[in-house]
């Protein structure tokens, strides 16, 4: 008798977690590679799930394909990998047990980092192993993005007739990440082919019973549920789940009145809650029919409607008329009086914005955004905040974006943020969930109402996203592309990393003025010899010209005039950017910030001579 023969009239037990038992070698160990190297745990972890009253085993190779298996370097090995696998399930087996060949998603969060072309390739390669080694059916499983499983389901129902089991994982109860309604996506899945559709990882028996009270029973398919032991922990080290076997004994009935056919475990499970399964279900009458609960939607209710500024975006204003705005970083220490005295100056040369560095080199500072939020309220500037991807992860930054929100700040920098590595910590992590691109997407989906994974903020956010673009680089053409790609992403406006040359200015003009997105000239005054040659040869994207490094070298001995000297190289490249350019970005350098006041009066006072200079040329020409 076949499986979906069986699945007619009887429930039948899927076994549990493979990973969980496996967990003792390490999270650094390639699992189904220990189909090759330890091949006897593996065959006595089906036994063991087996012994447990388990009728279905999957192999151990969910993550067997080219695309998972070459973060361990056995991108080469998929076929040994696979075919082991399929062996030693096989001999587990025995005749009276079916093997399903399992393979795992491989989109998760970030769907779009994975090309559907690089997916196609791996499961076309791993689907024929095991189709070639004979198993009773395929298994694909924790698949967070329908777009993927559809795809695979296409390909697999063309190679065989087999049973297909598809298992989505959701962002919600009865929701997909991408927001499609559990129902709707089994049966898009059935109307493709798939035998079985259900759930697995993610969630335990409690979340999972609520997403399937959603589901209709399928026409021609039938249901199947993997849920996860429960919520885990992190103890000692390592990550732990309760043992609550019975806890999965008590929910049983509950799955086989939703109409679940198939049952096992995911994540943290056991041949104990398999065992506690098969005891509750084996011979227990199918459900064929159930009351869906229908889930009433709430009208999404967006407050406000049209969300307002209290100023108008910089992005605005510096399209309108020259504008000025002036990094100065948060402090090392808890001394915050120079930095608001600093602030207080910069108000009064009439700069539009202050940006705070978040953490710049990586190093501790104090928290840009509640000095941001003392500055605005307190000096009545315009703070602008700067967001790196390095120290927080999705959840962090989604949480850090509606504290914004909350506190009012409304103008933000999206950028990637130097590595851990070079700042005081060097040990410390650099997360990276997101690039600099996904970050300004999901800083722009905030304005829409809606979190990075779809969910209704209940307001709409305000931000106006600037972007980084670094021009000190051997190809200004590729840095432009990917300023054209930040463009698609959302960014309303762009800062530069600091420039000493008035030929990069220049350059800098020819190669982005057919853009119509806004860009501020980042220039950075020198303080001394030492620290032009710190900057050109040690902080990244930084870049001086020899003329300007030797016109400090020359005055190395005398602080006073080596300050001056910077203040002058930088007037003159204000003078070469107000040419070309409406925004000037000055930076700070060390809290000395009555350097950026004199160089922001400048700029203001340059900016309106060529105004009236223009507008004197153009009454002539009239």
């Amino acid at each position: 008798m076949t499986l979906l023969e069986k699945l007619k009239d009887q429930i039948l037990i899927a076994d549990g977690a493979m990973g969980t038992l496996l967990y003792s070698y390490g999270t650094g160990t390639c699992f189904e590679e220990l189909n090759l190297s330890h091949s006897e745990d593996i065959l006595n972890i089906h036994r063991a799930y087996i012994e447990a009253g388990a009728d279905v085993i999957q192999t151990n190779t969910y993550a067997a394909n080219a695309y998972k298996l070459q973060r361990y370097g056995l991108e080469d090995q998929v076929k040994e990998i696979n075919r082991a696998a399929v062996k030693i399930a096989r001999e587990a087996a025995g005749h009276d047990i079916f093997v399903l060949g399992t393979i795992g998603g491989n989109r998760g969060i970030r769907p779009q980092t994975v090309p559907l072309e690089d997916i196609i390739t791996s499961v076309r390669e791993q689907l024929f192993v095991l189709l070639e080694e004979d198993v009773d059916g395929i298994l694909f499983e924790t698949y967070y993005d329908l777009e993927e499983l559809e795809t695979v389901l296409k390909i697999a129902r063309k190679e065989t007739d087999l049973p297909i089991i598809t298992h989505v994982t959701l962002q919600e109860i009865g929701i997909l990440q991408d927001r499609t309604p559990l129902n709707e996506a089994f049966e898009r899945l059935e109307s493709l082919g798939a035998d079985v559709v259900g759930l697995n990882c993610r969630l335990g028996p409690h979340h999972m019973l609520k997403s399937l009270e959603q589901v209709n029973i399928p026409k021609k398919a039938y249901l199947s549920a993997y849920p996860n032991a429960g919520f885990p922990l992190f103890k000692d080290g390592k990550i732990q789940f309760e043992k609550n076997a019975e806890y999965f004994r008590d929910t049983a009935q509950a799955f086989r009145k939703q109409g679940v056919r198939l049952i096992g475990g995911c994540c943290g499970t056991t041949p104990a809650h398999i065992k506690a399964l098969a005891d509750e279900l084996k011979g227990a009458p199918v459900v064929v029919q159930k009351e869906v609960k229908v889930v009433v939607k709430e009208p999404v209710v967006v407050k406000p409607k049209k969300p307002v500024r209290t100023e108008p975006p910089l992005q605005t204003i510096v399209k309108q008329r020259p504008s000025v705005i002036v990094e100065l970083d948060p402090p090392r220490k808890l001394h915050t009086e120079k930095f608001f005295e600093g602030a207080r100056e910069l108000k009064k040369a009439g700069i539009d914005a202050i940006t705070l560095a978040d953490n710049s080199l990586a190093s501790p500072r104090i928290s840009n955004s509640a000095l941001g939020y003392l500055t605005k309220t307190k000096i009545g500037l315009r703070p602008v905040i700067h967001i790196t991807c390095r120290d927080r992860n999705i959840i962090g930054l989604q949480s850090h974006l509606m504290g914004l929100h909350v506190l009012g700040l409304h103008d933000v920098l999206a950028i990637t943020g130097d590595p851990a590595r070079i700042g005081d910590f060097p040990g410390a992590s650099s997360v990276y969930d997101l690039t600099s691109f996904e970050l300004i997407e999901m800083i722009k989906q905030f304005n829409e109402g809606l979190s990075f994974s779809g969910k209704d903020l209940g307001q709409k956010s305000v931000f106006s996203v600037a972007a980084a673009f670094n021009p000190n680089v051997k190809s200004i053409e590729k840095a432009v592309q990917r300023m054209e790609k930040k463009i698609k992403c959302g960014a309303d406006y762009f800062i530069t990393q600091p420039v000493y040359s008035e030929e990069k200015i220049m350059e800098v003009y020819e190669a982005t003025k057919h853009l119509d997105t806004p860009i501020y000239i980042g220039l950075m005054p020198l303080t001394g010899h030492r620290n032009a040659e710190y900057l050109h040869n040690e902080v990244p994207g930084i870049k001086i010209a020899p003329e300007i490094r030797e016109r400090m070298a020359k005055l190395k001995d005398d602080p006073v005039r080596s300050m001056q000297e910077g203040i002058a190289i930088t007037k003159s490249l204000i003078e070469a950017a107000a040419e070309l350019f409406n925004g000037i970005y000055l930076i700070t350098p060390f809290l000395r910030y009555e350097m950026t006041v004199e160089l922001a009066k400048y700029a203001y006072q340059y900016s309106n001579e060529l105004l009236r200079r223009k507008k004197n040329v153009q009454t002539r020409d009239h």
